[in-house]
């Protein structure tokens, strides 16, 4: 098999995460990254390319002979920067434009779960705030607020109280606190239960599902506090029986890689449904078009198959060929964050320690850092993505936690219950 050379677009925990597997891989060749972060440098080259505008990322892989974009953030896939690409004769790894759509619009998602039958909360899609404010005073709570579009993870409110919940819905649709984004909104039930998050590459017609893994969203201890990207996570999750699995596969991913063929938008790349599991069995919280950040840290540090070899299967539709295979590892994953964050937060402040780390088996992902006169800084909310791994998950949460306090930066923010905050006794149930 020839070299691929690779460009990866962005430059967050997760796209550290890809390109430290990709270029591991026997196959590849120049690996790129635009724009990347300082800790990518070390296993690609990175790029300076306005990954905001298709044509230019297109006349970059003309150029240097790329033969796989691999997209990790929603927003260029939900421009069509897979479209442009195949357009020009150029293989990307994830879906187009079309099934985009399915992370891009919560209101495109939902309609089609309801109509391929597949498990969700029950919802309503409102693009009037009147018919909405109307529809709302109606419902029981607590009760599930959306912005239907992209709002980087932060466009889901849950409201215990009427107040809070007529509050959150004026904020999305008058005040326009995420944009555009919430021109739609979808008001859906309140759903009870452990939440897992479950990755599938896919073909378009065939797929691999990934075992299953456990993201924490709010920011402090004890789940509370607002929403973020994710503060860390762990995989595979213990507990998850292969029924359960198999429940997944038949009743929600099966059902959404054979409709979007039959609507003829194909769905190619990563599909990541976040799942919660109710007492009426899983239902889907929503779907994600791409790889999860922090999940795909983990995935990365557990996951023996090549990944080069697992992308272009995909881009190729022959990923029926493909056995993909795990380590009989654990890893866990602690997102180091900015003092404030997910609200205002500083940049700027050095990153010391982590030369420190000598433990091969801990690996810290760089996410929101850059490099100033010599010095690695902040330069966003989640900073780094701390992992380890070990065959028990309590021991790779005790050696990656025993790393993050070797790393130290202003504001240091972080959660210290990953892989015990979540009540998941009730895995056993399904």
């Amino acid at each position: 098999m020839n070299k691929t050379n690779v460009l990866i677009i962005g430059g967050g925990g997760r796209e550290h995460a890809l390109a430290w597997k990709l270029a591991q891989s026997k196959n590849i060749g120049q690996l790129y990254a635009a724009p990347g972060n300082p800790g990518m440098a070390s296993v690609s080259e990175l790029v300076q390319v306005d990954t905001g505008t298709n044509d230019d990322v297109v006349a970059f892989a003309l150029d240097n002979n790329i033969g796989l974009v691999v997209v990790g953030p929603e927003a260029p896939l939900v421009n069509g920067l897979i479209d442009s690409l195949e357009h020009n004769g150029i293989k990307g790894f994830g879906p187009t434009k079309a099934a985009a759509q399915i992370e891009s619009s919560k209101a495109f998602s939902k309609d089609l779960m309801k109509e391929l039958g597949v498990p969700t909360a029950s919802y309503q899609n409102f693009t009037d705030y009147v018919a909405a404010k109307q529809y709302l005073a109606e419902q029981a709570m607590p009760i599930v607020i959306k912005a239907s579009g992209l709002a980087a993870g932060k466009g889901v409110m849950i409201c215990h109280d009427m107040d809070t919940a007529q509050s959150a819905l004026k904020e999305i649709m008058v005040n326009k606190e995420f944009g555009e984004a919430g021109a739609e909104v979808v008001i859906e039930e309140f759903m009870n239960g452990p939440e897992i998050s479950i990755h599938v590459v896919s073909d378009g017609t065939h797929y691999v599902t990934f075992p299953p893994a456990q993201d924490h969203k709010p920011a402090y201890d004890g789940n509370k506090g607002p929403n973020t990207g994710g503060m860390g996570t762990t995989a595979p999750l213990a507990g998850v029986s292969d029924e359960l699995m198999t429940t997944i596969d038949t009743k929600i991913v099966r059902p959404i890689i054979e409709g979007m063929a039959k609507r003829g938008a194909p769905y190619k790349g990563l599909l990541y449904p976040g799942i919660m599991l109710t007492s009426d069995g899983p239902k889907v919280l929503e779907f994600n078009a791409r790889f999860g950040d922090p999940e795909t840290q983990s995935y990365m540090r557990i996951l023996d198959s090549d990944l080069l070899e697992i992308m272009l299967a995909s881009t190729n539709g022959m990923l029926n060929n493909i056995d993909v295979k795990w380590s009989d590892q654990t890893a866990a994953n602690i997102v180091l964050a900015a003092g404030g964050y997910p609200g205002k937060h500083n940049k700027g402040d050095i990153i010391s320690g982590l030369e420190n780390i000598e433990d091969k088996s801990i690996v810290a992902f760089h996410a929101g850092t850059a490099l100033k006169d010599g010095d690695i800084v902040t330069n966003g909310g989640r900073i780094l993505g701390v992992t380890a791994t070990s065959i028990d998950t309590d021991e790779a949460l005790s050696k990656a936690y025993a790393a993050t306090k070797q790393i130290t930066f202003k504001g240091k923010q972080l959660r210290t219950d990953i892989g015990k905050a979540h009540d998941n006794s009730r895995l056993k149930e399904f």
